[in-house]
């Protein structure tokens, strides 16, 4: 594969907003990182987002970045992968932000995003 990845972060399925919270401040706690409130989420840092309500994936999801995500998505395409267009988001001047792949690995679902 051409394209390289980074982790961006790991994100938690929780039941509510109160488990989200409680999550993310024992991970910040854990890992002596900062608190960042989310509309949907609760983050651990940079590291782990607490979804507020369970979302893609058994568990959650992973969260790639990449430096060319157009490349990167046909890269994966042509190895078979396919995505779940209809999770994409855009950047205003057209460009896919992030999108989800198709599937789960793990009991997570994955979604890569431009770096």
């Amino acid at each position: 594969m051409k394209n390289t990845f980074e982790l961006e972060h790991v994100g938690i399925n929780t039941d509510n907003a109160g488990e989200a919270e409680q999550l993310a401040l024992l991970l910040c706690k854990l890992f002596n990182l900062e608190p960042r409130h989310g509309q949907k989420s609760e983050f651990a840092g940079n590291y782990f987002e607490c979804m507020k309500s369970p979302f893609l994936g058994k568990n959650g999801h992973i969260a790639m970045r990449t430096p060319d995500l157009k490349a990167a998505m046909e890269e994966l395409e042509e190895n078979g992968f396919s995505f779940r267009m209809e999770t994409a988001a855009y950047f205003e001047d057209g460009r896919i932000k992030n999108v989800y792949l198709d599937g789960e690995y793990g009991g997570f679902a994955i979604h890569i995003m431009q770096k």
